[in-house]
C-alpha cells in the first residue's frame, strides 16, 4: 500500500488506473450498456493494449497497424 516510500519509481497515486477505467464508463454512458459480454471483453482488451502502448511511448497508429499486420508489439519491455 505504501510501496512508493521504498521505491521511488512507484507512483504516489493510482490516477493512471483510474484513467484507464474512465473510458469504459464513458462508453457505457454513451451507448447505455454493452450489447454483449463478448463486446465488453473485446472493448476492454483493445483499450488495455492501447493504454499499455501509450505508457510505453509507442505510437497508437503503429500499434494498431502492427496488430492488423499479425505482429503486435509485445506488451512488456524487452530485457536486454
Amino acid at each position: 500500500m505504501l510501496g512508493f516510500l521504498e521505491d521511488l519509481s512507484v507512483p504516489f497515486t493510482n490516477n493512471l488506473a483510474e484513467r484507464d477505467l474512465r473510458m469504459v464508463k464513458v462508453q457505457q454512458k454513451i451507448s447505455g450498456t454493452f450489447r454483449s459480454d463478448d463486446g465488453a471483453t473485446a472493448f476492454c482488451i483493445i483499450r488495455s493494449y492501447l493504454s499499455t502502448m501509450r505508457k510505453q511511448g509507442r505510437s497508437m497508429l503503429a500499434a494498431i497497424a502492427a496488430v492488423f499486420a499479425g505482429s503486435p508489439f509485445p506488451i512488456a519491455w524487452a530485457t536486454e
